[in-house]
């Protein structure tokens, strides 16, 4: 399946029924009344978050998703149909936003949410709906309401608690496919990755984390050089990166240059992700002499200057793999119990008297 992060759609609610204007009009019944009925309400569009979805492909080649309208009111007391609503089914992590305006609509991050698009019109009312006392052969009647119409930009963004950063052939693919279920396509070549894949690590029972990995990023991706920023954004959502890097290139290449190369076009795209917190991953050991080992991985974080933390792995031969899993697993348990140590704290009650009779309660005439 093709993988798409990004389609224009037009979504257009159903107008609403006309409301009828009508007479009773039978034997022996001189003055039957009116019994002109409303008008039905015109379908509606809605987003739903499916997490049985990964690409936004669906969206690419049927771009218009329109609802039908309502019916009209009819005579004999007869209301309108309201027309069936439509479901659109987008991946969890969909931004929609107004193509015209740029401004967010909503985003779908839990798996079911439900968000309305646009909103159908209303029925019009019938001359049943205006009859009284005082009116009792009316003739009004109202149209429907039209339906909203709206042109949206949808953008996915992957949901993973740990994204891959570096240049092609650092064997991102490599690792991703040692640690978790991910088989993406592995090869000698550069740009062997076109797309992000996700990947579930399974740490124990219950316990697992998801990790991304995106096309590799080259020096110039600013200016559009390889694939460009294009997949940087499934990284924003990300609460750790990994940059892992090639300790032993081809062709004389300075690794410390194009780690700094790296980190300068991620700093280019978005300061808040060049911030997030960021491991440094030195892969493919096995291609080093064991006793070269500790002075090349030594020489490299002095000429780089890094100062946190620091793994050394061989992705093909899993060497360092599981150290490096279980520092993960620790440091996104750790950001999993704050976020809900920090909603149980924000729900609990505020602190004060029990009961009328304690602390400044008792003091109050009110009580007594």
């Amino acid at each position: 399946m093709k993988f798409v992060d990004e389609a224009l759609i037009d979504v257009v609610a159903g107008n609403g029924g006309n409301g009828c204007a009508s007479f009773r009009r039978e034997k022996f019944i001189p003055f039957g009344g009116p019994d002109g009925g409303d008008g039905g309400r015109g379908g509606s569009v809605w987003a739903v978050a499916d997490r049985n979805l990964n690409t936004l492909v669906d969206f690419r080649f049927a771009r218009r998703y329109e609802a039908r309208n309502g019916e009209h009111g009819r005579g004999s007391d007869q209301y309108g149909a309201a027309a069936d609503d439509i479901v659109l089914r987008m991946p969890v992590g969909t931004i929609v936003s107004d193509a015209e305006t740029g401004a967010v609509i909503t985003e779908l991050l839990v798996p079911g949410e439900k968000f309305l698009l646009a909103k159908g019109g209303d029925g019009g009312f019938g001359n049943l709906h205006f009859k009284s006392s005082t009116n009792r052969a009316p003739r009004q009647k109202t149209p429907g309401w039209p339906g909203e119409q709206r042109k949206l930009r949808l953008e996915l963004r992957v949901l993973a608690d740990v994204g891959l950063l570096g240049m092609p052939n650092a064997g991102k693919s490599t690792l991703i496919a040692a640690i978790s279920n991910a088989r993406p396509k592995i090869a000698d070549y550069p740009f062997t990755t076109l797309h992000p894949n996700l990947g579930v690590v399974r740490v124990g029972v219950g316990q697992s984390f998801v990790v991304a990995d995106i096309p590799g990023l080259i020096e110039g991706a600013a200016e559009g050089a390889g694939l460009g920023h294009q997949f940087l954004r499934h990284l924003q959502r990300t609460r750790l990166l990994l940059h892992v890097v090639d300790l032993a290139p081809f062709d004389d290449v300075d690794p410390v240059a194009q780690a700094k190369a790296i980190v300068a076009e991620l700093k280019k795209y978005d300061p808040a992700l060049h911030d997030k917190p960021r491991w440094l991953v030195l892969n493919k050991l096995d291609m080093v002499p064991e006793d070269e080992r500790a002075a090349r991985v030594k020489e490299f974080v002095k000429r780089y200057r890094w100062k946190g933390p620091v793994f050394e792995i061989s992705a093909l031969t899993r060497e360092g793999c599981e150290h490096l899993v279980q520092a993960i697993w620790q440091h996104v348990a750790s950001l999993q119990e704050h976020v809900v140590e920090r909603d149980v704290r924000f729900d609990e009650e505020p602190s004060g008297p029990a009961s009328p009779g304690e602390g400044a309660a008792a003091d109050d005439p009110r009580f007594r």
